[in-house]
């Protein structure tokens, strides 16, 4: 389902009547948040992906970061997975169910977390995922509806998986440059949020299937701000343009561009390439964080001592301009 159908839909859904439901579904968040007591609240999310390598334990990985993800794009802590998988026994066997699930069992554990048991089910095709639960204190989780006027935006991770995976299937790109992309996919952001958490973090979220344009549009609409983006900032990852400008793309862009064209202006010329990247579908993307202006500089030397080596400051919030949600500069 596109950004735009998925948008109408919970749209028409009945609003949380609960108040311990801190984080519902009603900003596009990457996860819920439930109070639990004063002092503790769960945050709760599902996610599930198709295989974007044929290896099974590198895609094993690859699903429990993107999964994980969004508990620390929430500022939260993972404690308990359960397996989400559809998996077509007849055709693949058993040591390839295997091999998934001991990527996401390392990635599970890296990630402090433990895995408590799931489902599977029969399918056509290898699906995997993870239901994570995990806690965070109820008044510090970070959601992506507080980015307010004058905040800088910090990005962790380069853009462009989504194209590279599908070159690759045509065998264009090089395999130094997938290598690079799949070692980015399967870093977690563990690190970068406990880096976060030491500053004033006013709203964050993940950059996944929406891609880096859907999810700041999601930032913006939820602030009700304007997200001034810097493009030649933003992290790229290397031979992602090239394919574009091959005329490689991936299936979800053009529902990815539904969502935002209508709000994004242009103070810039972008080649239909560089127009491409904004939309690209990623999976286990970084992190896209809104803090005070006067905290951004010591944040990003922060995630680069960390071994956040991307972090980059890529725009700044500033007050609603009527209907533009996103002016690329």
């Amino acid at each position: 389902m596109s950004p735009v159908g998925l948008a109408k839909l919970l749209s028409r859904l009945p609003s949380k009547n609960d108040p311990n439901l801190l984080v519902g579904f009603e900003t596009s968040d990457d996860a819920a948040v439930y109070r639990l007591d004063d002092e503790r609240a769960l945050v709760l999310t599902a996610d599930i992906i198709t295989p974007p390598v044929d290896d099974p334990v590198l895609f094993g990985q690859i699903a429990a970061a993107n999964a994980l993800s969004d508990v620390f794009a929430m500022g939260g802590k993972p404690l308990a997975c359960l397996n989400l998988i559809g998996f077509p026994s007849r055709d693949l066997g058993a040591d390839v169910l295997a091999g998934i699930v001991e990527g996401a069992l390392e990635k599970i554990t890296e990630a402090g977390a433990v895995l408590a048991g799931g489902h599977t089910t029969d399918d056509e095709e290898p699906k995997f995922g993870l239901s994570v639960t995990g806690i965070v204190h109820p008044e510090r989780y970070w959601g992506n509806a507080g980015a307010q006027p004058g905040d800088v935006l910090i990005m962790t991770k380069p853009i462009g998986s989504g194209v590279l995976f599908n070159a690759n299937l045509n065998k264009l790109v090089s395999a130094e440059a997938m290598d690079t992309c799949i070692e980015t996919l399967t870093t977690l952001n563990k690190t970068a949020a406990e880096v976060f958490a030491r500053f004033d973090v006013h709203s964050a979220t993940d950059v996944t299937g929406f891609g880096f344009g859907g999810h700041a549009f999601e930032m913006a609409e939820g602030s009700k701000a304007t997200l001034a983006i810097d493009f030649g900032s933003i992290p790229i990852m290397a031979e992602a343009l090239d394919m574009y400008q091959k005329g490689v793309t991936t299936g979800v862009n053009a529902a990815n561009h539904e969502q935002i064209d209508a709000s994004i202006r242009f103070d810039r010329d972008l080649s239909l390439a560089e127009q491409e990247i904004l939309v690209d579908p990623q999976t286990s993307g970084g992190l896209l964080v809104a803090l005070p202006a006067s905290e951004g500089e010591a944040a990003i030397a922060a995630l680069k001592a960390a071994g956040v080596s991307a972090a980059c400051q890529v725009g700044v919030v500033e007050p609603r301009d009527a209907d533009t949600a996103l002016a690329i500069r």
